[in-house]
């Protein structure tokens, strides 16, 4: 029989840390959002021992289990957070100190695992054994759930899509965009919406958002139009490249660039080219808890029973 214990997820983002309580059937008890302290480490533990604690009170509970989820790792080497671009995070025991503020075990996962998580319990992948979710957005990046579990991988990168070079690259696109990672080419910076921007900027000459840019195309502009079918273009081959060598049993695709009109239902034709197969059958579908994923699949990292 499930557990009746409630299942606290944490989605600390760079500018706000969201928090839900979810019963065992995978219904909201409790919400509540607060600032991200930035820059402040001291002040980002207490900011979520005190969201917790606010999340049991409207629950009407104690002691409920907390997962979080955020955008790095805690290194298998060391223990410490690495990778995270809240980078006042990193070298951190945050997992540890988290802990022992609030007195029991803590579970802690990249947030786009925790989005395969959330989808793969759920939401758009329930019931597939592989779901493979990905994040695009400010920036892009993915994460794997296998029956239901995140997984993280030996070196904790597992799902790190986004600073991988965009396959089957073309003469105007080498060597890419410089990335902050140090490399160039990255997959983020031609997928993310800061890259469909400078993507627009470097074959127009204006200077325009994303956000902006895929209104101008719904609007009949060629342009933009233009910059859209060579996002999809790219994305078709960067998703082609994961499934030759995952071939998931479904695709979720989450973040403010997943809800272009059209791009999920357009996705398959532009992968399938690229795949090593006869037939490519793999479903892509947009997340179903769409924003909540995240927090969601925080609280399902201590799992469904």
């Amino acid at each position: 029989m499930a557990s009746e214990r409630l299942r606290i997820g944490i989605d600390l983002g760079g500018t706000k840390i969201a928090g839900i309580a979810l019963d065992a059937e995978g219904a909201t008890r409790a919400e509540v959002r607060v600032p991200t302290p930035r820059g402040d480490y001291a002040g980002t533990l207490d900011a979520i021992a005190g969201l917790v604690a606010a999340l049991e009170r409207q629950a009407g509970t104690r002691e409920a289990s907390v997962g979080v989820g955020m955008p790095g790792a805690v290194s298998r080497a060391t223990g410490l957070i690495k990778n995270a671009n809240s980078i006042w995070l990193n070298g951190r025991p945050f997992a540890e100190d988290l802990a022992a503020r609030l007195g029991r075990p803590v579970r802690v996962e990249n947030d786009a695992n925790c989005l395969a998580v959330s989808e793969a319990v759920d939401g758009a992948g329930a019931g597939a054994a592989v779901v493979w979710a990905i994040i695009l957005g400010t920036g892009v990046g993915s994460g794997i759930a296998l029956r239901g579990q995140a997984l993280t991988g030996l070196n904790a990168i597992a799902g790190e899509w986004g600073h991988n070079p965009l396959p089957s690259p073309r003469d105007d696109e080498r060597p890419g965009p410089a990335c902050y990672c140090g490399r160039h080419g990255c997959i983020e910076t031609w997928l993310s919406g800061p890259g469909l921007a400078a993507d627009f900027l470097r074959c127009t000459g204006q200077a325009a958002s994303g956000e902006a840019i895929v209104a101008l195309s719904r609007a009949g502009d060629a342009a933009a139009t233009a910059a859209m079918a060579r996002h999809r273009d790219r994305l078709g081959r960067g998703i082609a490249h994961v499934v030759n060598i995952l071939d998931p049993d479904v695709i979720v695709l989450g973040g403010g660039l997943s809800r272009v009109e059209g791009l999920v239902a357009a996705l398959p034709e532009a992968i399938a080219p690229h795949v090593f197969s006869d037939a490519f059958d793999t479903p892509v579908r947009a997340s179903r808890h769409g924003d909540a994923s995240g927090v969601r699949g925080a609280a399902w990292l201590w799992g469904t029973t």
